[in-house]
């Protein structure tokens, strides 16, 4: 326990630090709103320096058991201080919603409470977007380093060295972060200079570029990417987003001389096969329902495609408008999410990819009983455990979307906002449907409870469901 909340306390001097940006933001301007910023990383960095040096140790392994702590307790309370700033700030938030907006940052979800965005100082702006930026690099770790060692829902399918967390891989660890956190902050920066260099502001564009790559979608505008009305900056976004979705390991490996690893993982392939094929559907439907022309349709199809299925969230029309076939695929499209390794949401590709191998195995069984036919994903051989925590994966993700949306019904919602509502935030997506959650609308209007519901299910989401929900077995404290 010393040492996960040893790690705890670093991480939350490093909340306090980033606190300390938006501070000087507002402060540059002459806003004093710079003074909430001050006092949250002063109570942030007491809480942190408390935990450091009272958990000092010079021995350091990290087991199982203290993964799954470290890694859901880190995020609860990384939340529950990141929600400072908007309790403290002009907003003057209540704790659900600023614990929700928090929550919603650093899980890269992109759901808000807030309005008035627009006119919104710097300091707060600058905040949302920082938080997804942490969150992003952060979810990119755990999902390289943590998650396979857990063998959560199938992710020891990506187990290598660099997955086992002990003393002895540790400087192991370090290089893989490292050239991970290279990769994605190279990644902003040329996002950044893209937006910049199509009409945005420099603020915005760095604002924009931390959304885009973390696949967050927190915007400095009530409209998203619409507020713009720019075809160039829908572009930029949306090969950046695809590139958030893709597992950034293999940036690192591609770095290192392996030509093609891009092109070769059939994570990759996958989603670029659903990107193009969900696209053309969606343009054709906009060309001949709401006779669009071609390369609006086309353009507006490929960016929300990208947006939903990468579970970024950003949106640069009311796709409400758009007619039943576009939202009914937009829904479907929450679910999948992009590959596993990178900062997308989801069940992942992967794990479709494995249900789909596992059918037609067992249909080669039903064929051809007595038939041995080893079955692979790519090059590594799959065995009936994977099979197995695949499906009770998905299993328990779908048990979990329905459990919420009881829950939000349960609060009064109607049902497309509660079923919308609670695949989004389980996904990681950020907007739902309807005309409260919808692209147009906001989390505002709903009940605390309910946003405490949707704070835990983005939770759940991001972590991968069985890292929080075996914190509550009696086995796992008993061990």
């Amino acid at each position: 326990m010393r040492q996960v909340l040893y790690i705890v306390g670093i991480l939350l001097l490093v909340l306090a630090g980033a606190m300390l940006l938006p501070a000087a933001a507002d402060w540059a301007v002459g806003h004093p709103e710079w003074r909430a910023f001050a006092v949250s990383s002063g109570v942030t960095a007491f809480a942190g320096g408390a935990l450091l040096f009272a958990n000092r140790s010079t021995a350091f392994t990290l087991d199982r058991k203290r993964g799954f702590l470290l890694t859901s307790l880190s995020w609860v309370l990384l939340c529950a201080f990141a929600a400072l700033p908007f309790t403290l700030s002009e907003y003057r938030l209540p704790w659900a919603d600023a614990y929700f907006e928090a929550m919603s940052g650093l899980t890269t979800t992109g759901a808000t409470v807030l309005t008035r965005l627009d006119s919104a100082t710097p300091g707060v702006l600058l905040w949302r977007g920082l938080l997804q930026f942490l969150g992003g690099i952060g979810i990119v770790v755990m999902a390289i380093a943590l998650l396979p060692f857990l063998s959560v829902g199938g992710m020891q399918l990506f187990k290598t060295e660099s997955s086992d967390i002990s003393e002895k891989s540790m400087p192991q660890i370090k290089q893989v972060a490292t050239g991970i956190f290279i990769a994605y902050v190279a990644l902003n920066l040329a996002c950044a200079l893209a937006y910049w260099a199509a009409g945005m502001t420099g603020f915005e564009a760095a604002i924009h570029a931390m959304s885009t790559v973390s696949t967050g979608g927190f915007s400095t505008s009530d409209d998203s990417i619409g507020h713009f009305k720019s075809p160039t900056i829908e572009w930029i976004g949306a090969p950046f987003m695809f590139l958030g979705g893709l597992p950034f390991i293999l940036y690192l490996r591609t770095a290192m001389g392996h030509s093609g690893a891009l092109f070769r993982d059939p994570q990759a392939r996958m989603l670029a096969l659903l990107v193009m094929l969900a696209s053309l559907a969606v343009a054709a439907w906009l060309v001949e329902t709401r006779a669009m022309p071609v390369a609006d349709a086309l353009r507006l199809a490929v960016f929300h495609v990208v947006s939903i299925v990468t579970t970024t969230g950003f949106v640069a029309a009311d796709y409400m408008e758009w007619g039943a076939f576009p939202i009914a695929a937009f829904f479907f499209l929450t679910f999948v999410g992009g590959c596993t390794g990178s900062t997308a949401g989801g069940i992942k590709i992967f794990r479709f990819e494995v249900l789909a191998i596992a059918i037609r195995a067992h249909g080669w069984r039903l064929i051809a009983p007595l038939s041995v036919r080893p079955t692979f994903y790519g090059e590594r051989k799959l065995s009936n455990e994977l099979f197995a925590s695949v499906l009770l994966f998905m299993g328990a993700y779908v048990g979990t979307v329905a459990v919420t949306a009881l829950l939000l019904a349960a609060f009064g919602l109607d049902l497309v906002t509660a079923l919308s509502g609670a695949a989004t935030a389980v996904g990681n997506v950020g907007p739902g449907l309807g005309n409260i959650i919808g692209p147009a609308g906001t989390f505002a209007p709903l009940p605390p409870e309910a946003k405490w519901v949707l704070s835990l299910a983005m939770l759940l989401g991001r972590l991968e469901l069985f890292t929080v929900l075996v914190l509550f077995s009696r086995a796992f404290w008993r061990t």
